[in-house]
């Protein structure tokens, strides 16, 4: 199918999501995944040291904190800011 012949290396439990509009972090976040079949490109370009499993929760209004809320992920990309002023 088109998903294998695309993306040999890439195995997934859920491949529809790859390419759907919606970065996923983790294994989706990977080359051998065209990193979630370029969902992350900007992402990955805002925050090319930010690994996080759900990286929607980056600038999305609410400071979910831990790994989030580090330099590399700009903070929870302001998210966190009043949290850590």
């Amino acid at each position: 199918d088109e998903f294998n012949s695309k993306y040999p290396d890439c195995s997934l439990e859920e491949p529809w999501r790859v390419g759907d509009g919606n970065c996923h972090g983790g294994e989706y976040n990977v080359n051998e995944c065209g990193f979630d079949g370029g969902d992350c490109d900007d992402f990955n370009k805002k925050y090319p040291n930010c690994n996080v499993k759900d990286p929607g929760w980056v600038e999305d209004g609410f400071c979910h904190g831990a790994e989030y809320n580090v330099e590399e992920c700009g903070f929870e990309g302001g998210d966190c800011d009043d949290f850590n002023s």
